[in-house]
């Protein structure tokens, strides 16, 4: 009876300590930037058939000649990427180039996309098993990243872009081409 009124304390302990440190958590301040592990490194080598009959693939080669771009991992599928379209118009109005990867994407799904929502993309490459989405450290579409002259990664934004990105995006591709 003893054996049975300890184990009943150990377990009440184990629970309270669990309830503990989860409301422990609960009172910490979100921390919402996640650190890539690709920011200052190399685009990998890839290259990639066209996902648009408008545009080419893309390259390594074509993020290493000499003018920083924005690289665009998007998707004909994905709502936020519709979202983010007027945006991207307005990166590119302000004097961005922009390529694209297109995931797991259809050429005429692409298209249509296209399309609808607009093309400020001057490449658009087809990534049908996501491995240069994978190489480059995204997890997930929409994400653009800030590559240098010399196809080097500078910065990378989660999500899809919103209106008060617009500015810092192009303040990061300033930076890549200083």
């Amino acid at each position: 009876m003893t054996g049975v009124r300890w184990g009943l304390w150990i377990i009440v302990g184990v629970t309270a300590g669990l309830f503990g440190l989860f409301a422990y958590q609960l009172t910490q301040p979100k921390d919402e930037f996640v650190e890539s592990a690709m920011v200052g490194k190399q685009m990998p080598d890839f290259d990639l058939p066209a996902a648009s009959a408008t545009r080419p693939g893309l390259a390594t080669g074509d993020l290493a000649d000499g003018t920083p771009k924005l690289l665009n991992v998007f998707a004909s599928w994905c709502i936020p990427c519709a979202a983010e379209a007027p945006y991207l118009e307005e990166l590119e109005r302000n004097g961005a180039q922009i390529v694209a990867v297109a995931i797991r994407d259809k050429p005429e799904d692409v298209d249509r996309f296209l399309t609808i929502y607009g093309n400020p993309f001057t490449r658009i490459g087809r990534d049908d098993i996501s491995e240069v989405q994978l190489s480059i450290g995204s997890s997930g579409v929409p994400e653009t990243f800030v590559i240098d002259g010399k196809g080097r990664i500078t910065h990378q934004h989660i999500g899809d872009i919103r209106a008060e990105h617009v500015p810092m995006l192009l303040r990061e591709l300033k930076e890549a081409g200083a």
